[in-house]
């Protein structure tokens, strides 16, 4: 009896293992490949050079209000990591019957870092699954190890889209963007762009308060960006397709099965 009960385990072992052979040689693969179609789909709508890809940047104008559309009104023209050209109507609020214009112009745009960081980010998980080409993987850890760091990457990029980094209002009022305004807005005024999630966002600054804590009233307006829109949707997909690769690899570590084919 324990000869057919030792004799039951082996022939499932047997079986784990060509099952694991199976996944490992073309079912890791055949995913990687799709991986790689989603990434180069998502690199088309950034200002990153991937080779063999054609780049869908263009110009798109945007109307970004508040929802007291008389305190602000921007025209801002997004081109990739930049808003080239903007028209930017806000009221100096000291003297509420007045109001400023000021623009930024193709000359001197508007540095959008989130989006060059978000590319940047992109980039480096598809150099990271390029680089492995077509070698077959030895091993479930080399493969739960590729998508791990890729899986960073793309965390990383997202996550830089969705949460914009908090500034201060000195940091704003100082930012190397605010140079570009032509012409520049009133001392206690500051101008911001930022995103958030699929949304380009326009705030303004107003300061109040010299005197102890800077105190300010924000208003802003925003508008959805198509294409950021589709990128952070192809970011979620691939984040989701290298998860259930590395779950099936997982589950394979349960048994006394070597990590190696």
């Amino acid at each position: 009896m324990a000869e057919v009960v030792v004799s039951a385990e082996s022939k499932e072992l047997m079986v784990l293992q060509q099952e694991f052979k199976w996944l490992l040689e073309q079912e890791v693969p055949s995913v990687l490949g799709q991986l790689n179609t989603l990434l180069l789909e998502s690199a088309r709508r950034f200002p990153i050079r991937v080779s063999g890809v054609d780049n869908n940047m263009k110009p798109e104008k945007f109307l970004l209000t508040s929802p007291s559309a008389d305190s602000i009104k921007c025209v801002a023209t997004l081109l990739g990591d930049n808003i080239c050209q903007a028209d930017i109507v806000l009221k100096v609020f000291k003297h509420t019957s007045q109001t400023h214009k000021t623009h930024i112009l193709p000359d001197a745009p508007w540095k959008l870092q989130q989006i060059q960081d978000a590319g940047n980010h992109l980039q480096e998980a598809l150099e990271k699954l390029l680089s492995r080409g077509t070698k077959r993987f030895a091993s479930g850890s080399e493969v739960i190890q590729l998508l791990t760091d890729i899986m960073g990457c793309l965390v990383r990029g997202r996550a830089g889209l969705v949460v914009p980094k908090k500034k201060t209002i000195e940091e704003l009022m100082n930012s190397p963007n605010m140079k570009v305004l032509q012409p520049q807005v009133p001392s206690e005024t500051a101008i911001s762009f930022y995103i958030q999630s699929h949304k380009l966002v326009f705030a303004v600054y107003q300061l109040h308060s010299h005197h102890g804590p800077p105190k300010f009233d924000v208003y802003q307006g925003e508008c959805s960006v198509p294409w950021l829109n589709e990128s952070l949707m192809l970011f979620t997909v691939a984040l989701q397709l290298c998860q259930q690769v590395k779950d099936k690899v997982a589950v394979f570590s349960q048994y006394s099965i070597p990590d190696w084919v």
